[in-house]
């Protein structure tokens, strides 16, 4: 049997700096959705014929309605997704808001909340969501990598 791979979900870190370093916005699931009442970060399906980067701009802005000021591409986090039967590849990127941006919830979601990265880490309910706290502050730490990471 083989087993599809597809590239179809993006996830959406969401970062402010602020005066000590940068907050990560932490968002709880509704009642009505998968996972209900897990914390998160953005996360949705990639439309046919959209590009990632699009996809990332788009789940964030209908998920928290916030826009990025910079967006980086931080990984591909492979998982195996049970209802379909195949290896999904999630695009993981970073978006770098205002640090006075409204965040105004869509219908997955009931909460939020702006964390410390450390905070973030022990909300989020997924371990992979914890890892990519890590490796985004690395990479917005890193402006020589910029060039190949920043979505322009």
């Amino acid at each position: 049997m083989t087993i599809p791979v597809q590239v179809g979900v993006v996830d959406v870190l969401v970062m402010r700096a602020v005066t000590k370093g940068w907050q990560v916005l932490v968002l709880q699931r509704a009642a009505r959705t998968r996972c209900p009442g897990s914390w998160e970060m953005v996360h949705g399906k990639v439309l046919p014929g959209e590009a990632l980067e699009a996809a990332a701009r788009r789940e964030l802005h209908e998920e928290t309605g916030l826009t990025p000021q910079r967006l980086f591409s931080v990984t591909m986090h492979p998982f195996y997704l049970l209802p379909t039967q195949a290896v999904q590849l999630a695009a993981v990127f970073c978006a770098v808001v205002a640090p006075d941006a409204h965040v105004v919830l869509g219908e997955e979601h009931t909460r939020h909340v702006w964390l410390t990265p450390s905070q973030a880490r022990r909300r989020f309910s997924w371990p992979h969501e914890k890892r990519f706290v890590d490796e985004a502050r690395i990479l917005l730490a890193t402006p020589a990598v910029h060039d190949v990471i920043e979505v322009r």
